[in-house]
């Protein structure tokens, strides 16, 4: 077991050299910096959030795990997985500390994990949406001149990058790949949890995800997704 976390850190820290080396720390380590900070608080507040739907669902399902494990709360600390927060930071797509569920306790048990499984994204998406109104406000109340000034631009940017983390943690945990909420949300639907092949890819689930970030896969999927999604909001909501 020692063994085995050791190997995925290893290739963790591999896959964070090779971006934080992409990402321009060393040409601009400042401007790096200043924009690794202001991305801080949508981190915070998606990771956390989104954790906290997971076990407050569960709870609601009849569930009473999450609850004695103290992670029906919106704190942060007690969500975060470090090495999902540094690849949300250097790779830009990450992930917390997993909810852990006891499905016996479900009335419908097909049902409970199918919506525990979607509520830490549907929490994303739903953050995004009020954060885009929000954005909305200080531009009607505000106004441009203020936000491109030092002051307004930078509080601008805290709630773009909230917005914008927000919508990479929902279409990332969707990719159907074990042990990401998509791969869940796919075997309740298509009932795989009785097959050969989803035990399969449940005994491989992190080397599976860690070798379609490596190859970019991953990227190639929440890029393209995150940057549609961010132009409906702001289309429609935020101008």
């Amino acid at each position: 077991m020692n063994r085995n976390i050791n190997a995925q850190a290893i290739a963790l820290v591999a896959i964070l050299l090779l971006f934080i080396w992409r990402g321009g720390f060393f040409a601009h380590p400042v401007e790096w910096l200043i924009g690794k900070l202001l991305m801080l608080p949508g981190i915070v507040i998606g990771l956390a959030f989104h954790e906290y739907a997971h076990a407050a669902v569960a709870n609601k399902m009849g569930d009473p795990t999450p609850r004695m494990q103290g992670r029906l709360t919106i704190n942060p600390f007690v969500h975060f997985d470090w090495w999902g927060i540094l690849c949300l930071i250097f790779v830009g797509f990450g992930w917390g500390r997993p909810v852990m569920i006891d499905a016996r306790n479900f009335k419908n048990r097909r049902r409970g994990e199918l919506l525990v499984s979607l509520a830490g994204v549907t929490m994303n998406l739903i953050i995004a949406i009020v954060f885009a109104v929000i954005a909305r406000i200080l531009m009607m109340t505000l106004g441009a001149e203020f936000l491109s000034g030092a002051a307004g631009s930078t509080l601008w940017m805290m709630i773009y990058y909230v917005i914008f983390i927000n919508l990479v943690l929902m279409v990332f945990n969707l990719i159907p790949c074990p042990p990401l909420d998509g791969f869940n949300v796919a075997a309740e639907l298509f009932q795989l949890k009785n097959t050969e092949f989803y035990w399969t890819l449940r005994r491989f689930d992190w080397w599976i995800l860690l070798a379609l970030m490596f190859l970019g896969v991953v990227n190639q999927i929440v890029s393209p997704s995150v940057n549609f999604l961010y132009g409906l909001l702001q289309n429609y909501i935020i101008y």
